[in-house]
C-alpha cells in the first residue's frame, strides 16, 4: 500500500508516523521548506532556541501529543510553567487566572469592569462550562453571544465575551457557536506547556520518527494537482514530477484542496468552500528589555488597540535561550482579504508600534533589535449554529481521498493537540478501510 500525504502540519506528521509504523509506504509532500505547518518557528543566528511563527503552547489535559511526545521519546522535554494571563482594562492589565481555580477566581473577583453580583455571575456561568456539562452538540444549537448575554449577563458579554468573539472572528462573531466557547474553557489549564527547542524541535523529532519507520519526506514540494487515475489508483503531480499512490490524505487548508482536486463531485466541492475561516496575522519583535511586568498574555480589545493579543513569550521561556533577546508577539485573526495581508514588516510595524508605549511608558523605538512579520490567511475556522452537521466527510466521494483540516477538530478549537488526535483518527481510518478492501477482494470468488 502507497499513500502520499499533502502536508507536514501535525496532523501530517502523525498520520506519517502511525502509518508507516504499520508497513505502509508513505511519502510526504510539504511545500514550506520545513515541517510543522502553523506551529513552525525560526531562528535568529544568536539564539540556542527557535520560536514559533505564531505563538504556541498546550495545556495539562493535552493527553494525545502529550502521549505522542513520550511515544518517540520526547515527552521529558515537555515542562508546564505558571505563566501570568491578562485582560487590558482602563490604562492597566487585570491577571485573570492563577496558579489554581481558587487564585483564579479571586482574580476574577477583583476585575473592576464589573460590579461584583456581575463578576460571581460570570465566573459561576464560565465554571458551569469547564466543569459543568460535557454536552456540546446541545451547546452548538445557539450562538455564545446569545447564551452569554443571557446567562453571564449584559455587562460580562460587554466586557469580556463580545471583544473575545470579535477579536477572534471578526464580522462571524454573532454567529460563532456555544461549543466553541464551551472548548476553549473546558481545554484550559492553569499551567501551560512547551518543549526544549519550542515546537519546531518537536515537529522535527516526529519527522525523524517517521522516517525511521519507514516514511519518506519531502519539503520545499507543493502539489499542485492530483487526479484519480482510470485504475483507481491516485496521480500525485509536483513542479518536480509526478508518482501514482493507493491513497491521498489531504491534511491542508480548504482553499488548497479546491484548487489540487478539481475533480472532487461540485457538491462536495461547494461544501468545503463554504467552510468559513479567518487568516492570522503575528509580528514578532525582539526588543532589549521586558516589555510588560511579568505578563505572559494580555488580551486586548481591538476597538482599542490594532491587534487582538500581545504575547510576551520570554516573560514565559527564559530570554537566555534567545540570545538575552526579550521576545514580544503581536498577533490578530483577520479576514482573509484585509489589507493587513499586503503590508510589509515596516508597514504594519508602524501600525502597531504605537501601542506599545502603552504597555511601558518607557518604551523606545532603540529597545527594537529586530522585527519578523508572519502571516497565514487560514489560521481560524469559524463554528456557526449546528457547525457538525456541515463538516465535509474526511472520507471524501472519490474513493481512496481523504481530507484532514482544521474544520475536523471540532468542537475543539484549533490546536497542536487536536491536530495530533486527527492525524491518528484519520491513518486508523485509512488503516481500516484498507484491511476491508483487503478482505472483500479476497471474498470475491472468480467466474
Amino acid at each position: 500500500m502507497q499513500i502520499a500525504i499533502l502536508g507536514g502540519g501535525f496532523t501530517g506528521l502523525t498520520a506519517a508516523y502511525d502509518l508507516a509504523r504499520h508497513g505502509v509506504e508513505v511519502t510526504l509532500f510539504e511545500g514550506a521548506p520545513y515541517v510543522g505547518g502553523l506551529a513552525a518557528g525560526f531562528k535568529a543566528p544568536h539564539w540556542d532556541w527557535p520560536v514559533e511563527h505564531f505563538y504556541h503552547h498546550i495545556f495539562e489535559g493535552d493527553t494525545d501529543i502529550r502521549a505522542l511526545a513520550d511515544e518517540i521519546g520526547f515527552g521529558k522535554k515537555v515542562f508546564f510553567r505558571n505563566p501570568i494571563t491578562a485582560q487590558w482594562y482602563n490604562g492597566r492589565a487585570w491577571p485573570l487566572d492563577g496558579g489554581n481555580p481558587l487564585e483564579a477566581a479571586l482574580n476574577v473577583l477583583r476585575f473592576p469592569a464589573m460590579p461584583l453580583p456581575d463578576r460571581l455571575r460570570y465566573g459561576l456561568g464560565l465554571a458551569y462550562l469547564k466543569y459543568g456539562t460535557n454536552d456540546w452538540r446541545a451547546l452548538e444549537q445557539m450562538t455564545a453571544a446569545e447564551w452569554a448575554q443571557r446567562v453571564l449577563g449584559r455587562r460580562a458579554y460587554e466586557q469580556a465575551i463580545k471583544p473575545l468573539l470579535e477579536g477572534k472572528f471578526g464580522p462571524y462573531a454573532a454567529e460563532v457557536n456555544l461549543a466553541w466557547l464551551w472548548a476553549r474553557f473546558k481545554a484550559r489549564s492553569f499551567r501551560l506547556g512547551y518543549f526544549e527547542g519550542g515546537f519546531q524541535a518537536f515537529a522535527n523529532a516526529l519527522a525523524d520518527a517517521a522516517r525511521v519507520a519507514g516514511a519518506t519526506i519531502h519539503t520545499n514540494t507543493p502539489v499542485t494537482h492530483i487526479q484519480r487515475l482510470p485504475e483507481g489508483r491516485w496521480r500525485v503531480r509536483t513542479a518536480g514530477g509526478e508518482a501514482a499512490f493507493d491513497r491521498v490524505l489531504a491534511a491542508v487548508p480548504p482553499s488548497v484542496l479546491v484548487h489540487i482536486a478539481p475533480d472532487l463531485p461540485s457538491a462536495y466541492l461547494a461544501h468545503v468552500q463554504a467552510l468559513k475561516s479567518l487568516g492570522a496575522i503575528v509580528m514578532v519583535v525582539a526588543l532589549q528589555h521586558p516589555l510588560t511586568p511579568n505578563l505572559y498574555w494580555v488580551n486586548l480589545d481591538k476597538r482599542e488597540f490594532p491587534m487582538l493579543a500581545l504575547v510576551e513569550h520570554t516573560n514565559y521561556i527564559e530570554p537566555t535561550h534567545y540570545g538575552g533577546d526579550h521576545l514580544v508577539y503581536l498577533g490578530d485573526y483577520l479576514v482573509p482579504d484585509h489589507p493587513y495581508f499586503e503590508y510589509d514588516t515596516e508597514a504594519l510595524f508602524e501600525v502597531y508600534e504605537a501601542a506599545l508605549y502603552r504597555f511601558n511608558r518607557e518604551y523606545s523605538p532603540d529597545w527594537v533589535r529586530n522585527v519578523w512579520l508572519f502571516k497565514a490567511r487560514y489560521a481560524q475556522p469559524v463554528p456557526p449554529v449546528g457547525h457538525s452537521a456541515h463538516i465535509p466527510s474526511i472520507r471524501t466521494p472519490l474513493e481512496g481521498l481523504y481530507f484532514a483540516s482544521m474544520s475536523h477538530v471540532y468542537p475543539w478549537d484549533r490546536g497542536t493537540n487536536y491536530a495530533v488526535r486527527l492525524g491518528r483518527q484519520v491513518a486508523h481510518m485509512i488503516l481500516g478501510d484498507t484491511m476491508e478492501n483487503r478482505q472483500h477482494s479476497a471474498n470475491v470468488v472468480p467466474l
